[in-house]
């Protein structure tokens, strides 16, 4: 099967009436945490720092408290700097709406990736029913396995966040440099919990070792998708589904070469029984 087929496999099972349900759960409960956290962040002070930004625009003296937060304190004279001249308080707008309004669509994108882990095993379970029913779903990992992943692809996200620092500012790289972050962390959990739904380790490691690439330009693909604003929201049970399909895909290659546990020999071994049968009953009458 070609990846176009795959692709478009892929959207006539994301557009069936209960995976379109299904896509309702991550959209209400990533927009539900989106409003939390708007809320929780203003109660931090982003309305002070706009406060003190309005200050230092119109040159009155900003009186910071010694208890505050150290992030405060540190974004305060940062933002008193920025806004003290007129060029360099008119960049400083444009940057923060901007690097605000991609801040806020990035965590939008996280918070539906690891929203929908949790509806991983409910989506594929019915693509596996529905295509692949003969094949034998193992899964790896433990109940603590997601959160050291999820954990781990966090705290490597920050660090290439920090690394590629001298990187944002040089035109076009920057962009570049500001996406990979999100992209590890992007291909990272959605691997995880496909691939660990549906193999066994051995059966991941077989394959990734001969598909990484492909699966990179996968998941690469849905990543270029969910820079639409706020698309995630809804399609990420189409993500699931285009990355099950092809890992079910080669999963039922690899069984057609006797994998151990393979349903697929067993269906060919009832069909010839079968068919024995019926050329029995043939002969007979």
């Amino acid at each position: 099967m070609t990846e176009p087929d795959i692709f478009f496999k892929s959207i006539k099972d994301f557009l069936t009436p209960k995976m379109l349900q299904i896509s309702l759960i991550p959209l209400i409960v990533t927009m539900v945490l989106l409003y939390m956290l708007f809320f929780a962040a203003a109660d931090f002070g982003i309305t002070s720092l706009q406060e003190i930004a309005q200050a230092s625009q119109n040159g009155e003296e900003i009186v910071i408290d010694e208890s505050a937060p150290f992030y405060f304190v540190w974004a305060t004279y940062v933002i008193v700097f920025l806004f003290k001249y007129s060029f360099t308080s008119y960049i400083a707008g444009f940057l923060l709406y901007t690097v605000g309004t991609i801040i806020v669509l990035k965590v939008s994108v996280i918070l539906t990736i690891v929203v929908i882990g949790f509806l991983t095993p409910i989506i594929l379970n019915r693509i596996h029913k529905k295509h692949y029913s003969h094949l034998t779903l193992h899964g790896y990992g433990t109940l603590l396995s997601p959160i050291w992943v999820l954990l781990k692809s966090s705290l490597m996200m920050i660090f290439l966040f920090i690394l590629f620092i001298p990187l944002y500012f040089i035109p076009l790289i920057n962009i570049i440099a500001f996406s990979l972050p999100f992209y590890y962390f992007f291909h990272k959990l959605l691997n995880y919990d496909v691939s660990s739904t549906i193999l066994s380790e051995e059966e991941f490691n077989i394959i990734y070792e001969k598909e990484s690439g492909k699966i990179r330009l996968r998941t690469l693909l849905l990543y270029f998708i969910s820079m639409i604003p706020f698309i995630t929201l809804f399609t990420a049970v189409f993500y699931i589904i285009y990355l099950g399909h092809g890992y079910f895909i080669k999963l039922e290659e690899m069984y057609k070469l006797d994998i151990p546990d393979s349903k697929v020999d067993e269906e060919k071994k009832k069909d010839e029984v079968k068919e024995l049968e019926q050329r029995k009953q043939i002969s007979n009458s």
